[in-house]
């Protein structure tokens, strides 16, 4: 008898979230359709092993893992353009973000990606747009983040934007981070709410404030070894999963998102909503970081996203 084909999927959250929950719809689709030809296994949170978060990365590319998932922000010292998803305020709506991921722009990812890293890239989870919170005070305007220690992603776009906006970036993985918050060595960070409420960050983190300054996918990685040498019905079914799995997990996230407020509000925080006023003036100090990116990379990669 023909041994099953190993698929190994792993993450970095636990079984609850969306995007495990997305992990975990992949599996069971591959399995009612090939039965025991594949076994799929899965590790919720990489970090309960030991590993950092940002980890996922090697563990998929040299095979330890068949699947995963990450912010593209964790590659952009190796692959520079994926830049572009870390720019500021690039984005007003999610609809828009969604149909410039899921068009043009995805693509243009997509073909960076697996042109530099042994990966195949099947689609994008959404990360969502990110809030700012802290334990010193309100967030109103640039002003108020004066000074704060906030930990970023790994990406130098991320580090040049807070920078001009007064802020002390830190590029922290999630494992020193979440120590950080926890010892107050840290005083902000930045992610949408429901990652602020899986990582316990509201207990710790009274002030809140709805920037959405950037909006993120977390592509899907496949060990591209891997999965060129499965059989084409297999490789055609992973990829009719991950399509409908995306669509669930951006489902999911949104419901998480009301979820992890209502959380947040639950603990006694504050969350502030800017204005549209508050929304210019942050864009207007960080103007800067868009512009040297047009000035490196040209207009063209901009075009490719539509109009909110």
């Amino acid at each position: 008898m023909t041994e099953p084909i190993q698929i190994r999927m792993g993450g970095y959250g636990p079984p609850k979230t969306s995007f495990s929950r997305a992990l975990k719809f992949i599996g069971d689709r591959l399995e009612a359709e090939l039965g025991d030809r594949v076994s799929v296994k899965y590790v919720w949170n990489i970090m309960d092993l030991g590993y950092r978060g940002e980890d996922i990365l090697w563990l998929v590319e040299s095979g330890v893992l068949s699947l995963g998932y990450q912010s593209t922000s964790y590659q952009t010292d190796r692959i520079p353009e994926l830049g572009f998803a870390d720019l500021p305020f690039v984005f007003r709506t999610t609809a828009q973000a969604r149909a410039a991921i899921d068009g043009s722009l995805g693509a243009y990812f997509t073909q960076k990606i697996e042109e530099k890293a042994n990966y195949r890239i099947l689609g994008y989870f959404e990360n969502g747009f990110r809030k700012i919170s802290n334990r010193l005070r309100p967030v109103h305007l640039p002003d108020d983040l004066k000074g704060m220690r906030i930990r970023v992603l790994p990406s130098d776009i991320q580090v040049k934007t807070f920078e001009l906006l007064g802020a002390v970036p830190l590029k922290w993985d999630l494992t020193e981070a979440i120590a950080g918050v926890k010892a107050g060595t840290i005083d902000a960070q930045e992610n949408p709410f429901s990652n602020t409420v899986i990582y316990g960050v509201h207990k710790f983190h009274k002030f809140h404030t709805v920037t959405n300054h950037f909006y993120l996918s977390r592509p899907v990685f496949l060990h591209r070894d891997s999965f060129d040498a499965w059989p084409k019905d297999l490789q055609d079914a992973m990829r009719a999963a991950v399509k409908d799995a995306v669509i669930l997990q951006r489902e999911l996230a949104i419901a998480e998102e009301d979820e992890a407020k209502r959380a947040i509000l639950a603990e006694g925080c504050e969350i502030a909503e800017i204005t549209p006023a508050e929304h210019d003036r942050f864009a207007a100090v960080v103007e800067p970081v868009l512009a040297g990116f047009r000035r490196t990379y040209g207009d063209a990669i901009f075009a490719m996203v539509p109009r909110a």
